[in-house]
């Protein structure tokens, strides 16, 4: 395959010349264009000779810590995209994840990015609270000198918008640290100023310039990870070939099991990945609000809303956008009064719109809306097993307001507006912190109520395509046993096949007292705690607010009643299963 010539015609050379450097210069890659560049400018310093080798020694690439907290990846990815470019920069990056984060390490290191997370009502990711809790301890040590920067990234939609990002900025500066580069807080449309900010970051913790004009460049290979923002970013259409609901037509929920097709194969993915769903708004609430803006025949701005805006969320911040745009002094009033935090609380953007009639351009609503973003899904297929699908478990989100229906976006997009032979865009979101075991003769413990158990199918699947010898122990949890029993058929399989060892239920409604996984668990921690000192995995998937807190409290329990030990011992021994990997999360 010929290449597109580097060179122009017009440079100063030869056709034989040209064609040389372009040999040259066309595959090389960004690192050694960066040498070449400054070599040769070195060579100009000196009066165009090239200086002795022996001149001076080579100057050691400038060290940079990059730690993230991150609970869906994003913050993973961003410092994968920090490293990559510092590299070519002339730092030597170090990426570290706050859960494996050693606060001895920061004193020496120099110079910081953080890129930091908030997960729920201004929380820590889950991986992140053992580190995050010690750097706010008074145990925590002092950082005199050290140059840091932290982006910061989270959702309008939530109270404690980058609490996590703004508190790790204020803590480093109590610790002695240097801001450096002013924190950047990002929504979820944090793409662009994202990549803006971690530019104007390198460029402010770079050293200054030497005498000697020497350009440090680290020609270390990239580490593992740097490169996982590049895999699968672009999103593919996928055909809906399969579209079954779970639940029994008497529940009163409706869980849909999508099965998705790719005319050139299924992208990349493994158990413990997500998939990314682009959705679309409901249609009658696209009407509803273009109604309420006084633009019903804007045919441009109803496909807008459609498919590329975010017509949901309300937020402090797009209220005083709202005020700002409208002019409108009620509005205004409300967000003096201090009572906009309250009102806007179970409402949306429509009843903003409502409420609080003004006239409206194509170009307010533009402005008072984010993008719309994806909705991730876990995985509930192995390749190995379904081959070029991918399958996924999807609750239907449905719910009243103050007097009016809500949906959530995608789940009900998928829901009722998605049938077979429908074509969807989506994006794998990989997850290498929520992996199988390396050896399949590992033992695993899951734990998964309602859609949570999505990954454990994925997980079954690919143990069993392996031949795993590794024993396998599910805990599943729903309302009723005849009617929400998610892939009851496909779980009474394995456990006849082997692939699945052992499966314990927990179906609330069932009785008069409710009962949960987590009970479940404690019913079972002597056993429990046998399996993991025998050096199985345990993996949680499911709610973060309530489930994940709780099952972690049972194992706690758990070791500490089977083995008599202290709380606080307890809580050490479930703290270094984490730390090694071996107690791993999937919470939303």
């Amino acid at each position: 395959m010929s290449r597109h010539a580097l060179l122009p015609r017009t440079a100063p050379f030869g056709d034989t010349e040209r064609a040389s450097l372009d040999a040259v210069l066309g595959p090389a890659t960004p690192i050694q264009r960066a040498w070449l560049a400054g070599f040769l400018a070195g060579i100009d310093a000196a009066g165009g000779q090239p200086a002795a080798v022996s001149a001076a020694p080579p100057k050691a690439a400038e060290p940079l810590t990059i730690l993230f907290a991150s609970e869906s990846g994003n913050s993973e990815r961003l410092a994968g995209d920090v490293a990559k470019l510092a590299r070519k920069q002339g730092f030597k990056p170090k990426v570290v994840d706050f859960a494996d984060l050693d606060l001895a390490t920061l004193p020496k290191a120099g110079r910081i990015v953080a890129i930091a997370a908030t997960w729920g009502e201004g929380e820590p990711p889950a991986r992140a609270v053992r580190a995050y809790g010690e750097l706010m301890g008074e145990a925590a040590p002092r950082i005199e000198g050290v140059k840091f920067g932290v982006l910061a990234l989270g959702d309008t939609s939530y109270v404690e918008f980058c609490a996590i990002g703004k508190a790790l900025d204020a803590r480093f500066e109590a610790l002695g640290g240097i801001r450096a580069h002013e924190r950047a807080d990002l929504d979820l449309d944090f793409e662009t100023p994202a990549a803006e900010w971690i530019k104007g970051a390198l460029k402010a913790l770079a050293p200054e310039p030497s005498a000697d004009n020497v350009v440090a460049v680290d020609f270390a290979r990239a580490a593992p990870g740097d490169d996982e923002a590049e895999i699968s970013r672009e999103p593919v259409l996928a055909e809906v070939v399969e579209h079954v609901n779970l639940n029994s037509s008497r529940s009163d929920k409706e869980t849909i099991h999508l099965a998705l097709a790719f005319e050139n194969g299924a992208p990349a993915y493994e158990p413990g990945d997500s998939l990314e769903i682009f959705p679309e708004n409901d249609p009658q609430l696209v009407e509803d609000i273009l109604k309420a803006a006084g633009l019903p025949g804007d045919e441009a701005l109803r496909k807008a809303l459609l498919s590329e805006r975010d017509i949901t969320t309300l937020s402090v911040a797009t209220v005083e956008r709202f005020a700002k745009a409208t002019g409108h002094a009620d509005a205004r009033k409300l967000i003096d009064a201090g009572e906009v935090r309250a009102w806007i609380e179970g409402r949306h953007l429509v009843d903003l719109l409502e409420t609080y009639a003004a006239p409206l351009t194509a170009e307010h609503l533009a402005a008072i809306t984010r993008p719309l973003p994806p909705r991730a899904y876990s995985i509930a297929s192995s390749r190995k097993e379904v081959g070029d699908e991918v399958h996924l478990a999807i609750a239907a989100v449905r719910y009243e307001t103050h007097g009016r229906a809500r949906s959530g976006v995608a789940s009900v997009h998928v829901a009722d507006r998605i049938r077979d032979g429908a074509n969807l865009r989506v994006r794998v979101k990989p997850n290498r912190h929520f992996r199988l075991p390396a050896d399949p003769a590992t033992d695993i413990i899951m734990v998964g109520p309602g859609t949570g158990v999505a990954p454990f199918r994925a997980f079954v699947q690919e143990r069993r395509a392996v031949e795993a010898p590794g024993r396998s122990w599910l805990f599943f949890g729903d309302r009723h046993f005849t009617h929400d029993f998610l892939y009851q058929l496909e779980w009474q399989e394995a456990l006849e096949d082997g692939s699945l060892t052992k499966i314990d239920v927990a179906f609330s409604r069932d009785q008069p007292e409710k009962v949960y996984v987590q009970d479940r668990l404690s019913e079972n921690a002597a056993e429990v705690v046998a399996w993991l000192d025998g050096g199985a995995h345990l993996y949680v998937c499911g709610d973060a607010k309530h489930m994940a807190k709780d099952v972690r409290a049972a194992v706690v329990g758990a070791f500490r009643s089977v083995k008599g030990l202290s709380e606080a011992d307890a809580e050490a021994h479930v703290a270094g299963l984490e730390r090694s990997h071996r107690y791993q999360q999937d919470v939303y």
